[in-house]
C-alpha cells in the first residue's frame, strides 16, 4: 500500500509529466512570444530557499525587460514587465516551467511556496519546519494570496509584504507542513483547478486550513 509520501511523489510524477507533454505547444508559443516581444531569452531563474534549505534556482518564463533590476517583489502594473510578461503574470502562466522542477523532485505540485532567501532569514526558526517539505507550485498560502500583486501597497510594497503578508503566509505554510497528507494535497489541487476555471479567489481559514470560494 502506498504511503502518503509515496503517493504524493507518484502523483507529482504522473501529473507533471502529463502536463508537460500536453502543454508543450503552449510553452513553445509562450517562448516565441517572449523573445519576439523584447530582447533576451524566454526563461530566467530566481534563487529560492528549497527543500531542506538547499538553494533552488527556480525556472520561470521571463516577464521583465532583459537586465531589469530593483525590488524582489512585483506589483500588478510593474513597469519592468514587458507586454507579454504582464500578461504572463496576470494569468500565472509564468509558473508553468516549474513543472520541470516537480518532475525532477526538486518541487511538488502542492507545498509551501518557495520564498526568497532574504525573507526566509527574517523568520528563520519558523522556516526550520517549513523547509522539511518540498516547496510547491500551489498550496494554502498560494491560494490565500493568489492576488498578492494587486493588494500590495504601491507606496511601500516591500514593507507591506514583510510586515503584513509574509507572517500570514508563514503561518499557513507551517500549518501545511504539520498537517500534510495526500488527501489534503488532493483537496488543494481541486480548489486550485476550481479557482482557475471559475476565476474566483479561494479563502483559506488560518487556523484549520479549510477552503471555500470568496464572495464576489
Amino acid at each position: 500500500m502506498l504511503t502518503d509520501r509515496g503517493g504524493k511523489r507518484l502523483l507529482d510524477i504522473l501529473v507533471s509529466g502529463t502536463l508537460l507533454l500536453l502543454l508543450l505547444p503552449i510553452i513553445a508559443v509562450a517562448c516565441l512570444l517572449i523573445v519576439l516581444d523584447s530582447p533576451g531569452g524566454a526563461f530566467f531563474r530566481c534563487e529560492r530557499a528549497g527543500f531542506r534549505g538547499r538553494r533552488l534556482r527556480m525556472l520561470k518564463f521571463r516577464k521583465m525587460h532583459n537586465g531589469a533590476s530593483g525590488r524582489a517583489l512585483t506589483t500588478d502594473d510593474d513597469e519592468r514587465f514587458t507586454r507579454v510578461g504582464g500578461w504572463l503574470s496576470k494569468t500565472k502562466l509564468d509558473e508553468l516551467p516549474q513543472l520541470w522542477h516537480v518532475l525532477r523532485g526538486q518541487m511538488s505540485l502542492v507545498g509551501p511556496r518557495p520564498e526568497d532567501p532574504s525573507f526566509v532569514e527574517r523568520h528563520g526558526s519558523a522556516y526550520d519546519h517549513i523547509l522539511t517539505v518540498r516547496p510547491g507550485i500551489t498550496g494554502l498560502s498560494q491560494l490565500a494570496f493568489a492576488e498578492e500583486s494587486r493588494i500590495l501597497d504601491d507606496d511601500d510594497p516591500l514593507g507591506h509584504y514583510v510586515d503584513r503578508l509574509l507572517p500570514q503566509k508563514v503561518n499557513l505554510d507551517r500549518f501545511y507542513a504539520s498537517q500534510r497528507t495526500l488527501f489534503l494535497d488532493l483537496k488543494i489541487l481541486i480548489w486550485t483547478v476550481a479557482a482557475v476555471i471559475l476565476r474566483r479567489q479561494v479563502a483559506v481559514h488560518r487556523g484549520s486550513g479549510r477552503m471555500n470560494l470568496r464572495k464576489r
